[in-house]
């Protein structure tokens, strides 16, 4: 049994979203905002990738949001204080770039927030001033809003149904800042079609806008080529080139295809995962 990747805290922050907070003392040394870990959460489990969201070197920690999707997703979440991730390996990817740009916006959508939120933090020590525009589908699906508050100097919140905040899309609030003030950089995660909306919300104001992508991932390495994304024409592996590219320069509909090849395959499996856990 693998004791370095015990689960010191797990809380249920959304309906069926799950803050893991887990001893890995080599990762939480090396970590940055942007980067992210392949976690298998046991032998025979499917590795995927999941952004570090915090990392307390101190502690010797790390901090997953996890939002139960599929089989594996599922399993990581059903961890209990004490239990044991299989895997955990990272630092992978390359970190964000933090630079003094002026006037930011980070935007997210869903569990988005997760990995905005380590950027948004390292964008105000830089010197920013950090607007954090936070988006879901509804008031229960809005999380880590309290740790957004203490990172930036201002939250605008919107629900689809208006259960909390403004009604209405993140890329409603991104115009209207737009509109209003003068933004030197944007920053987005969440949902494929958000963040394409997001690059088209600056793209004519040439504002400089930082997707992170979230295609299929295997080994987090660049040997097997599963995240293969085009940017630019070219064909970019997001484990090691990104995971964050320049927003205007990536092909969504491909990314969005890529990413809903196997959705028969993954039903069939989340199926067979929540027998066995009901069992």
């Amino acid at each position: 049994m693998n004791r370095r990747f015990l689960v010191r805290e797990a809380e249920t922050v959304g309906p069926d979203i799950v803050r893991l907070v887990v001893e890995a003392p080599r990762v939480a040394a090396h970590a940055r905002p942007g980067q992210f870990v392949i976690v298998r959460p046991s032998e025979s489990g499917e590795r995927i990738p999941l952004t570090i969201c915090e990392a307390d070197a101190d502690r010797g920690t790390i901090t997953l949001v996890v939002q139960a999707v599929g089989a594996t997703t599922m399993q990581i979440n059903a961890k209990s204080v004490g239990e044991h991730l299989e895997d955990v390996l990272g630092p992978l990817g390359t970190p964000t770039e933090i630079e003094a740009f002026g006037t930011c916006v980070v935007v997210a959508g869903g569990v988005g927030a997760a990995i905005v939120l380590p950027v948004a933090a390292a964008l105000t020590h830089a010197g920013n001033s950090v607007i954090a525009v936070v988006g879901a589908r509804d008031a229960d699906h809005l999380i880590l809003l309290d740790e957004m508050t203490a990172a930036t100097a201002e939250v605008v919140v919107t629900t689809d149904d208006g259960s909390a905040g403004v009604h209405g899309f993140v890329t409603d609030a991104l115009s209207e800042l737009i509109r209003e003030r003068r933004i030197h950089y944007v920053f987005t995660a969440g949902p494929i079609p958000m963040m394409n909306a997001v690059a088209h919300a600056t793209k004519d104001d040439s504002i400089p806008t930082v997707a992170s992508l979230n295609p299929l991932m295997v080994d987090g390495t660049g040997m097997c080529g599963g995240c293969r994304v085009s940017v630019g024409g070219q064909s970019q592996f997001a484990c090691i080139d990104g995971p964050e590219f320049d927003a205007h320069m990536v092909d969504f509909a491909a990314l969005s295809k890529r990413n809903t090849a196997y959705l028969a395959f993954e039903a069939c499996r989340l199926d067979k995962a929540r027998e066995i856990l009901d069992a």
